[in-house]
């Protein structure tokens, strides 16, 4: 290939939605895009109709976390502007990331602790439901074997909302330990097409360099992804180690001080 290799992400409302050091995620793609010979530029998508067309110029998509009201503040905003140009490009195969918040309003909606009904984007047939009560702790998650590699997944979640996916759906994985989706099913996430969601922080992607790299493909060749250029993973692979070990000692913990399930709850919001 001949003349400089570029990819644009295109980082979804990254004033109102932008919590827990998720913009890690980006450096880490920004970093591994580099090593390989490509340059990463990202494209910040706020509110308003110019940057709704400005998303249609983009190779994929990470969408972060926010609280409730700046849920509410972006729903308008991305169905009127948003939502055409998220749908064609996951339809042609060009990766979304979304994380907590995100994750969330992908979904038909999300209703509040006062009953109020936030619209989503609808692109995937799942919906949430705030919670009293929080789960917050490391997670691990076994990954669906359509990721390829079976190496488990870590992150850290800080949620209360619950999530359930519609019948067609799959999650990204199976927990191990922690909450996951709704503490009930035992799913993380959803993985469907080109598209992740997932509750997991930390940030997401270092310490899950095989996700980032899932992406990166994607945004290289929609629909068509190839096997990249190996990278030297050990330092990630001995920091997911630990936080693996990390996670387990945790729940031990809570099983001798008496807990029921292998995740931590908190009061509140």
């Amino acid at each position: 290939m001949t003349g400089p290799r570029r990819l644009r992400l295109g980082h979804l409302y990254p004033v109102q939605m932008s919590l827990y050091g998720d913009g890690g995620n980006i450096l880490c793609l920004r970093q591994r895009a580099a090593w390989r010979g490509w340059t990463l530029e990202v494209v910040p998508l706020g509110l308003g109709a110019e940057d709704g067309r400005r998303a249609a110029t983009c190779d994929g998509f990470f969408f972060g976390g926010g609280q409730d009201r700046d849920q509410a503040r972006v729903a308008d905003d991305l169905l009127a502007f948003k939502a055409g140009p998220l749908g064609a490009a996951v339809a042609t195969g060009r990766p979304l990331l979304a994380v907590c918040g995100g994750y969330q309003m992908l979904g038909t909606h999300y209703r509040t602790l006062e009953g109020v009904v936030v619209p989503g984007l609808g692109l995937l047939d799942l919906h949430t439901i705030a919670g009293r009560r929080r789960a917050v702790g490391n997670v691990v998650v076994a990954p669906d074997p359509a990721l390829g590699g079976g190496t488990l997944l870590v992150g850290f979640e800080n949620h209360s909302g619950r999530t359930f996916l519609g019948p067609r759906l799959r999650p990204l994985g199976r927990t191990v330990v922690g909450a996951g989706n709704n503490g009930v099913d035992s799913g993380e996430g959803v993985l469907a097409g080109s598209v992740i969601g997932t509750y997991l922080h930390g940030p997401l992607l270092p310490r899950n360099p095989d996700l980032a790299d899932w992406w990166l493909a994607r945004a290289i060749a929609p629909g068509d992804p190839q096997p990249l250029l190996l990278l030297d993973d050990t330092a990630e692979r001995v920091a997911r180690e630990r936080a693996v070990r990390q996670a387990h000692r945790e729940r031990s913990g809570w099983r001798r001080a008496g807990w029921r399930r292998a995740v931590r709850i908190r009061p509140g919001r």
